[in-house]
């Protein structure tokens, strides 16, 4: 089964891409001479002797001219194929490449468990802009949903609950996800998700990817784990210079490419925050097991409710559960007038995992909050159907 199509002069790199596919991989390598470039994309099609096509790699040793006319035209013929560019990029041909629809420019030098990386990568977009093909029932085109997550204090683990649910999204739609890390003075989604961001937020609000979504996706960060991520700032002050109206256009952008837009917030309502409210189609409160927090979270509530900026799927989690807190989930209930969606228990693997860069549900580490994050992934897959809740009598004793 032909699901790799590799366009190079060089053996060398040849050798390194059957490396990464061997043993790892499902599929075949079929190598062409630059030469079948100037032949045109259907003749190059007809010549695979194999399956359907996933995956081109244009490079090293091709005409980068040559390459980007094949690319323009395959993208728009077959977008299900998946382009990578091998070339040393530069900032102008990152734009060129993709304008013309390449997925990603990689270094000729790259080595073997890095290009494994990527092409797996690339199958998984592959698959998904298959599925997004497929004919639909109805002609209406979805945007994808937008999740605020929330708290109204610092502290309860609202960015683990954030990158926890990017993954586990991540494997509901395998590249169809954007984690974007919106507490733009302080936020360490980056190194929760222990990644090294060539770019921020700060430049994908403006210049070409502020009018372009195909060059917003340049800006983005992919993780292992087959999910997109927007890291916040490199420092406090570059938050600055980043509006509300900087805010509404990105997530606009981000939800017309993909299916679930992750949004982890910073403490409190600021106009960051409001203006991520006003595009979001969830939110996502993380409460903490503690008088303050229920608290805070209460008079949130009532202050979204008065602006009238609370989001059609709401959902309530609660965090560091712990029997021998003094308060119970039927008092915190009773206390913001809610239901508690998902309750995750006291764990030391959580902050471990955290301080790890590694989320439980991407190590799939067996643990008691593993239960509770996995259930607040599934609120938000398709098939999900809630359960029936019984009505209880509480009485509020937090006030």
């Amino acid at each position: 089964m032909t699901r790799f199509v590799a366009i190079t002069g060089v053996r060398d790199f040849e050798s390194r891409v059957r490396q990464a596919i061997a043993g790892a991989l499902h599929g075949d390598l079929e190598a062409f001479p630059p030469e079948v470039l100037a032949e045109g994309p259907d003749e190059l099609l007809r010549r695979l002797t194999g399956a359907p096509a996933e995956v081109l790699i244009l490079g090293p040793g091709v005409s980068i001219e040559d390459a980007l006319k094949l690319a323009t035209v395959l993208d728009l013929q077959h977008p299900e194929i998946s382009l990578l560019l091998v070339t040393d990029p530069s900032p102008d041909l990152l734009l060129r490449a993709m304008h013309s629809g390449i997925r990603d420019v990689v270094s000729p030098e790259i080595q073997v468990n890095d290009l494994r990386l990527l092409l797996e990568r690339a199958c998984l977009s592959s698959a998904s802009r298959r599925r997004n093909l497929a004919p639909a029932p109805e002609m209406e085109q979805h945007r994808g949903r937008v999740i605020a997550v929330m708290s109204p204090k610092g502290g309860v683990g609202k960015t683990t609950v954030a990158t926890n649910l990017a993954i586990g999204l991540g494997r509901v739609a395998p590249m169809g996800v954007v984690l974007v890390d919106l507490d733009l003075q302080f936020g360490d989604v980056a190194s929760g998700l222990l990644l090294e961001p060539e770019h921020s937020i700060s430049e994908a609000v403006r210049g070409a990817a502020a009018q372009d979504s195909m060059v917003l996706k340049a800006f983005l960060t992919p993780h292992p784990a087959g999910i997109y991520t927007l890291c916040a700032p490199r420092t406090p002050a570059e938050s600055d210079y980043i509006t509300a109206e900087h805010v509404t256009r990105l997530l606009d952008q981000l939800a017309s490419q993909f299916k679930y837009v992750v949004v982890d917030t910073a403490p409190g309502l600021g106009e960051h925050c409001l203006a991520t409210l006003e595009q979001a189609t969830d939110g996502v409160w993380v409460c903490g097991m503690d008088v303050p927090s229920v608290r805070g979270l209460n008079k949130s509530f009532a202050v979204l409710k008065a602006l009238q900026l609370m989001p059609q799927g709401r959902h309530v989690v609660l965090n560091f559960a712990d029997r021998k807190s003094g308060l119970s989930v039927q008092d915190v209930e009773a206390t913001i007038n809610a239901p508690i969606d998902v309750v995750i228990p006291r764990s030391r693997t959580l902050p471990f995992s955290t301080n790890c860069g590694v989320p439980v549900l991407q190590s799939k580490t067996k643990d008691v909050a593993t239960g509770g994050l996995q259930k607040l992934v599934d609120r938000f897959d398709p098939s999900w159907v809630p359960p029936k809740r019984i009505k209880m009598h509480r009485r509020e004793v937090v006030s």
